[in-house]
C-alpha cells in the first residue's frame, strides 16, 4: 500500500480533528527524521496509523486485543483509554498486513513508551506529544526540547504524563514506568560523563 492508501483509510475510520492529528505526527516524526535520523516511510507509515483505533469502542478495542491473543495485565485491563496502541498495532498487523516489528511497535507503545524503545519508537513517541495542533500547557516546551534531544523530550513527557496520571488517580502502566526509570538512569549517567 502506498501513504495515501493509508490516509483514506483512517479518514474512514475517525472524525476530521482525529485524522488531522494523525497527519501532523506523521509530519512531526519526518521533522524529528531530519535531526535524528530513521526511515522516513516508516515514520509516515506508523505516525498515520498510530490511532488507526482511537475511536473504536472500547468493546470492539478489546474484541481485537482477544482475537490477536494479547493478554493484558491487570493495569492494562483497568485502563481501556490505553488500549488503542495496543488493539491498534494488532489491527495493524491483521487488517493490513504490515509486519514490520519497528512500525507495530512503534504504534503499540506510542501511548505508554517502554524501556528499550528504537529510534522509530522514540520518534512517534515525541511526535505525538508536539503535532502542531496540540495546545496543552507545556507543549511548546516539548517542543524545544525536541529540537535539543528526543530522550529529554521523552523524559519531560514521561513525566507529564506519570503527573497528570497521578493526579487524576489512574493506574500507570509498567512500561511507562520503566521508560521513565531508563531515562533517569541515563540522564544521571549522561551528567557523570560529563564531569
Amino acid at each position: 500500500m502506498e501513504i495515501e492508501d493509508y490516509k483514506k483509510i483512517i479518514r474512514d475510520r475517525m472524525s476530521k480533528k482525529r485524522y488531522i492529528h494523525s497527519l501532523n505526527v506523521a509530519k512531526a516524526g519526518i521533522q524529528l527524521a531530519e535531526c535524528y535520523g530513521g526511515d522516513i516511510e516508516k515514520i509516515k507509515i506508523a505516525g498515520i496509523l498510530h490511532d488507526i483505533t482511537k475511536e473504536m469502542p472500547y468493546d470492539e478495542q478489546l474484541k481485537i486485543i482477544q482475537s490477536s491473543g494479547i493478554i493484558l495485565d491487570n493495569v492494562q485491563a483497568f485502563s481501556p483509554k490505553t488500549w488503542h496502541a495496543i488493539s491498534g498495532s494488532a489491527c495493524v498487523r491483521t487488517e493490513l498486513n504490515i509486519t514490520d516489528s519497528d512500525i507495530l511497535n512503534a504504534i503499540r507503545y506510542h501511548t505508554s513508551g517502554r524501556a528499550g524503545m528504537s529510534l522509530l519508537e522514540k520518534i512517534i513517541f515525541v511526535a505525538d506529544f508536539i503535532g502542531e495542533e496540540r495546545d496543552y500547557k507545556g507543549v511548546e516546551i516539548m517542543r524545544a526540547k525536541a529540537r535539543r534531544s528526543l530522550e529529554e523530550a521523552m523524559l519531560y513527557g514521561v513525566s507529564f504524563s506519570i503527573q497528570d496520571l497521578t493526579q487524576r488517580q489512574c493506574a500507570i502502566d509498567r512500561n511507562t514506568l520503566d521508560l521513565y526509570n531508563e531515562l533517569i538512569i541515563q540522564a544521571d549517567e549522561s551528567k557523570k560523563k560529563r564531569k
